[in-house]
């Protein structure tokens, strides 16, 4: 395709990116005004089916109770084997958070927020869908959309709709989506070749002993002292047996245990998490957790019981796909707005459809210079610049329509 070509398509993308931001803006707020928590969608289910009818988009039979799947079929190019048909994904639910912003579209649900930008993200690809519905005659191949419910709470979405056939039914040759992240500024993106996002695992220790008398603690077997051992145990694990090259975490966010001064308990529960980037440490890691857990545990005669849950895999941008995304960025936002991203130790179960088909997950910037200091995801004041909207939208919009081409 000629270089005038593209930047006419990227013009007709911009201006109805544009024409369609205050429709798409009243979107985001209603949902933002109206979240739900994982697995519990039904309502924005029910919205997007609608907000889809209007563009006489139908949808596909339910894959789980909550989402929507739909097909946008272009007509720039006759039916043929050689069809593509290209991804693009957004998540749908909330987090249980109370809400500490004060504009008038605050969230009608106590203890429950959009606080993660899936708001945005459904937001976006509604509108993606309606550029694209309106440019069906430039799309060489369909559009597959998935709006996928609970991201946020394993074992998540995405795992459960890939087993009930999504992608084996729909035959996608490439996935995309992206995320908010208001560390990147508004109107650009920021894209990672290769390892983006890490595995993340949850980890559960309960430590039983026997409890007695503060005065005599000789007479007890104390799990609240074993339990600040382990801890300080398990901080070797990083620094001593990770390779200094391989990003890796554990922290342990949680400690429960006792309730008077002068009382020790007989149980201590911790919980906490891991990252990593590749699954050989992930397993060795494992491995060493529960064994200094244990060892350390048997030096304090207590006993330890070790649960580790395995959370989503290492998500992992195919390098041709990004490169498609970061030339077709370059192409629609400007060169000045394309910048390289270094992986992060967050999780996302877009990793589950990346390990099925090639494709690329990026930073979409929400953030502006004069951000407050709690602008920050998950946080209960997280407030998204919303004409980043209008760049989301193009974005998805003109890479499809790049892809097919």
């Amino acid at each position: 395709m000629q270089n005038d070509e593209l930047s006419i398509l990227a013009t007709r993308v911009r201006e109805a990116a544009q024409r369609l931001y205050p429709d798409i803006a009243a979107v985001r707020r209603h949902l933002h005004m109206h979240p739900e928590l994982s697995y519990q969608e039904f309502r924005t289910t029910a919205f997007i089916k609608e907000y889809l009818a209007k563009l006489g988009i139908e949808p596909e039979p339910q894959l789980l109770e909550t989402g929507v799947v739909a097909v946008l079929r272009g007509t720039g190019a006759p039916e043929s084997k050689e069809r593509k048909t290209v991804a693009l994904r957004a998540d749908i639910d909330a987090l249980p958070l109370q809400e500490e912003n004060s504009h008038d579209f605050c969230s009608t649900e106590a203890g429950c927020m959009h606080a993660c930008g899936h708001d945005m993200h459904t937001a976006m690809l509604l509108g993606a869908a309606s550029v694209l519905s309106d440019m069906k005659d430039e799309l060489n191949g369909d559009v597959l959309l998935i709006f996928q419910p609970a991201e946020e709470k394993a074992p998540g979405g995405a795992k459960p709709m890939i087993d009930a056939g999504l992608l084996k039914r729909y035959q996608p040759s490439a996935i995309f989506a992206q995320h908010c992240f208001s560390s990147v500024q508004s109107g650009s993106v920021a894209m990672c070749k290769g390892g983006f996002m890490a595995a993340a695992d949850e980890l559960y220790i309960t430590v039983h002993g026997q409890g007695g008398h503060a005065s005599s603690p000789h007479k007890t077997r104390d799990p609240i002292l074993a339990s600040a051992h382990i801890i300080t145990a398990l901080q070797h694990l990083v620094s001593r047996v990770a390779p200094p090259h391989e990003p890796a975490v554990l922290s342990i966010a949680s400690i429960n245990g006792g309730h008077a001064t002068n009382i020790i308990p007989g149980k201590v529960t911790m919980q906490g998490t891991m990252r990593t980037m590749n699954e050989e440490l992930r397993s060795l890691l494992h491995e060493r957790f529960e064994k200094t857990v244990k060892q350390v545990a048997e030096a304090f005669e207590v006993e330890a019981d070790v649960e580790i849950r395995f959370g989503y895999p290492v998500l992992y941008n195919d390098p041709d796909m990004t490169d498609l995304a970061w030339e077709a960025a370059k192409e629609y936002l400007g060169d000045e707005n394309v910048h390289p991203s270094a992986p992060l130790m967050t999780a996302e179960d877009f990793a589950y459809y990346l390990r099925e088909c090639p494709g690329s997950f990026w930073q979409l910037g929400t953030g502006l210079a004069d951000d407050k200091p709690g602008n920050l995801l998950h946080s209960p004041t997280f407030n998204p610049d919303e004409h980043s909207l209008e760049t989301g939208v193009g974005m998805m919009s003109y890479l499809a329509l790049r892809y097919l081409r």
